[in-house]
C-alpha cells in the first residue's frame, strides 16, 4: 500500500492508498485543515482524523509539552470541540519551501460556549493567526 507522510511542527498528516493516489502534499495538507481542524464536533471526526493523517502522526506544538500522538490529540480535538464548537479555520496562504515542505497561514475563529485556553466565556468570538509548518521525510 502506498503511503506518503507529512511531519508538522504543529502536527504531521497522511493520506493511504486510493485516496492519496489521487492527492498531492499540498492536498494532505489543506484537508487536515478542512476535514480535521475545522470539523472538532463532528460524530465521524476519529474516521476523519484517520482518513488524513497517518497512525504514527505526531503533534509537536509549541515545545513546552510533550509531543502528542494521533489518538491524544483527536482527543485533544474533541475537548477544544465541546468548549467551542463553531471552531473553524479558514487558509490563507500555503508556501511550499521545496519538496513537502510547507508552511500554513491561517485564520482560525470560534465563539467558545466553556472555559477556552484560561479564559470565560464571554459570549465574544475570537479570531487569531496561525502559522504552521508541515515537512516530509527528506
Amino acid at each position: 500500500m502506498l503511503k506518503r507522510t507529512l511531519a508538522a511542527v504543529v502536527a504531521t498528516a497522511s493520506i493511504d492508498g486510493a485516496a492519496w493516489a489521487q492527492s498531492t502534499d499540498q492536498a494532505v495538507v489543506e484537508a487536515l485543515y478542512t476535514k480535521v481542524l475545522s470539523s472538532t464536533t463532528s460524530p465521524d471526526l476519529p474516521a476523519r482524523m484517520a482518513e488524513v493523517v497517518s497512525p504514527n502522526w505526531q503533534s509537536i506544538g509549541d515545545y513546552t509539552s510533550p509531543v502528542k500522538t494521533r489518538d491524544q490529540f483527536l482527543r485533544q480535538l474533541q475537548r477544544t470541540g465541546s468548549v467551542a464548537p463553531d471552531l473553524s479555520f479558514k487558509i490563507e496562504e500555503i508556501i511550499q519551501i521545496g519538496g513537502n515542505r510547507f508552511v500554513v497561514r491561517s485564520r482560525a475563529q470560534a465563539k467558545p460556549i466553556g472555559p477556552f485556553m484560561g479564559a470565560a466565556p464571554t459570549g465574544r468570538s475570537f479570531e487569531i493567526m496561525a502559522i504552521d509548518a508541515y515537512f516530509g521525510p527528506t
